[in-house]
């Protein structure tokens, strides 16, 4: 693997000597002399990360930090400041322009050497977790891939998800955790032919026996992962189409047999269908999809959670309303 590329800025030589000394055996290194050239160099080589000295002539290393933070292309590179002022002053107006970290010269190597792996440490767990959440969309995306709706509602239905687990009491973690698994719920459409996706009308009782096999099939590809998200994902695909009463699919599970997390999505899931226009029907009024929800209630519902959601209804139409406005229209 090849080594981080850092960017090392000073105007005294022998400062950029000592700073080469301490971090070339790990890392590729670039030199400025100054705050203009940092900024420069920052946009056409986008080092992992920056050691800036405050006191250059020209711009200082306060204005290169700001312009740095202003630019879209680097304002995500993380900035060590590395300076001989050490008021109190000084290093709050180094946090206030966009730094990390704020070493006082003479500096230590071993004390350079740990700040800087400690901050590249961040820098590659949030490239993770972003690289992890974009590959959690795309995985939901793909279970809609062929579906008829636009694709708007698997994630509107998890922001209402959310918010219904929190009205339940699940601690923050884990409501995040469900917003975040709740749009694989349709992962197992993958492996429904397109034919039937797509149908305007009404399925036949074969067809439906065959896109029945979704739950079934999503569990299949989820479970597959050890992850808790990817567990909590596979579970709600295989039971979110199971009722209260026992009357759902694929296993006819009835009660708390049900995971809490699929009876969520459930209602958070047949709302937005309900409320959401399709090639066979216009969305029905929020009026109809709330009294066929109650009445719903102690048969494919489960009561408890839809008296929350009910009592929710202000924010869960609030959720609707701006995502209604993200939309494609028609």
């Amino acid at each position: 693997m090849l080594p981080a590329r850092l960017l090392v800025v000073d105007d005294e030589p022998a400062n950029l000597a000592v700073l080469r000394q301490i971090l070339e055996p790990d890392y590729s290194l670039l030199f400025a002399r100054n705050g203009l050239d940092a900024v420069e160099l920052a946009k056409r080589h986008h080092p992992s990360l920056i050691l800036l000295d405050i006191q250059m002539p020209g711009m200082d290393g306060y204005s290169a930090c700001s312009a740095l933070k202003a630019d879209p292309s680097t304002e995500a590179i993380p900035v060590i400041f590395v300076t001989t002022l050490s008021q109190l002053g000084d290093e709050e107006r180094g946090f206030d322009v966009g730094c990390v970290d704020y070493l006082v010269k003479p500096v230590t190597a071993g004390i350079v050497r740990a700040r800087v792996r400690a901050h590249l440490s961040l820098v590659q767990a949030k490239q993770l977790d972003r690289s992890y959440r974009d590959a959690l969309a795309m995985l939901a995306k793909a279970g809609h891939y062929n579906d008829s709706d636009t694709g708007v509602h698997m994630w509107r239905m998890a922001a209402y998800a959310r918010r219904l687990a929190e009205a339940a009491g699940w601690l923050p973690e884990r409501c995040e955790l469900l917003e975040l698994a709740a749009p694989m719920h349709d992962t197992g459409k993958i492996g429904i032919p397109d034919a039937l996706l797509r149908k305007p009308g009404k399925l036949d009782a074969e067809e439906w026996a065959i896109m029945r096999t979704h739950s079934q099939i999503g569990h299949e590809i989820l479970s597959a992962s050890e992850a808790p998200i990817f567990q909590l994902a596979a579970e709600i695909a295989h039971c979110h189409h199971e009722h209260w009463d026992g009357g759902g699919y694929p296993r006819g599970l009835a009660g708390e047999d049900i995971p809490e997390s699929a009876r969520i999505v459930a209602i958070a899931d047949v709302f937005d269908a309900l409320t959401m226009k399709r090639p066979y029907k216009e969305a029905w009024p929020i009026e109809r999809t709330l009294e066929t929800m109650q009445t719903a209630s102690g048969q494919q519902f489960e009561p408890r959670l839809i008296e929350r959601f009910m009592a929710i209804m202000p924010q869960i139409l609030e959720i609707k309303a701006s995502w209604d406005e993200r939309e494609p229209s028609t």
